[in-house]
């Protein structure tokens, strides 16, 4: 990728290019920069930008994986499983990026 082109990206578009990215990714990166709450279906529609049944897709998988719990409350809300080994990792990950990318691109997120 040439220096011009990885300048005009923020930091979660590259990932999300680099790691094929996608709906399920959306959904995940919000989960997991978010860990202390809790979210509904429509919540994260709002948040992401996907439709409810593309939310819900993505839902089921993530909760599937153990990567994201499902509170059987109503309505049901939805939160990053940081109990799960591999979200721990990816929490890690993400703090890091989180402050590389405030740190040495001067870039929000």
């Amino acid at each position: 990728m040439s220096r011009n082109i990885r300048e005009k990206r923020s930091i979660w578009e590259e990932l999300e290019l680099g790691l094929g990215g996608g709906k399920k990714f959306r959904v995940l990166v919000h989960l997991l920069l978010n860990p202390d709450k809790a979210f509904t279906k429509y919540a994260l529609t709002k948040a992401t930008g996907l439709r409810t049944p593309s939310i819900e897709r993505r839902l089921k998988t993530l909760v599937d994986l153990g990567w994201v719990r499902e509170n059987k409350f109503k309505p049901r809300t939805y939160q990053i499983n940081l109990e799960n080994e591999i979200v721990k990792l990816l929490l890690d990950f993400f703090q890091k990026l989180r402050k590389y990318s405030f740190l040495e691109l001067g870039r929000k997120f």
